[in-house]
């Protein structure tokens, strides 16, 4: 009988909640999830970089771009100019190692156009650390990460994260727009607050 009575309850409790829609398994990573690994190429290098290993020296602010969607985006520009003006004080919240923020470029093209779209979108700025470009071919990150913006024109939801140990988002500030990113001052204090 409690047998009986304890799935009654379950079975009502899911025909009560909301049906599960194909875009609930897209949703974004959120704070206390973890975040999925990735290795990915960093523009202008035969590199790589891989999240899991920087995640062992410490907290990674990962911020994706727009990257290319048919176009270079201005917000992500002046998004990304604010991060370079501002890369001193991220490197001393970051505890002065190097590619602790990684800004994620992603993209349908393959691996090698997308390198040299992502480096006309950087023009003559030089990535001081703790800053990296990585790209994002395939957008296999943007879809693990469910930042997927699969609309004509859009590659990704702009967003940031600052995972902690173990990979643990810890903080996230994700825009279902062109606008609404996250500032250098959100990100310091997020890291501030670890």
């Amino acid at each position: 009988m409690a047998l009986v009575a304890l799935l009654g309850g379950l079975l009502g409790g899911l025909l009560v909640a909301s049906p599960l829609s194909a875009a609930d398994a897209d949703k974004p990573i959120a704070v206390g999830d973890k975040a999925p690994d990735f290795e990915l190429p960093v523009q202008g290098k035969n590199g790589f970089v891989t999240l899991s290993q920087l995640n062992e020296q410490g907290p990674v602010v990962v911020v994706v771009l727009r990257g290319y969607p048919g176009y270079q985006c201005s917000i992500c520009k002046r998004q990304v100019g604010n991060i370079i003006n501002r890369a001193k004080a991220l490197a001393a919240a970051l505890g002065d190692q190097p590619n602790r923020v990684l800004l994620v470029y992603p993209g349908n093209e393959s691996s090698a156009e997308l390198d040299r779209l992502a480096t006309q979108f950087i023009g003559g700025r030089r990535m001081p650390d703790p800053l990296v470009m990585v790209c994002d071919p395939g957008m296999e990150m943007v879809k693990s990460w469910g930042l997927r913006w699969d609309t004509p024109r859009e590659t990704a939801y702009p967003a940031a994260y600052v995972i902690g140990a173990g990979r643990r988002v810890e903080w996230a500030k994700v825009s279902d727009s062109h606008a609404g990113r996250a500032s250098v001052d959100d990100i310091l204090k997020a890291l501030k607050n670890l």
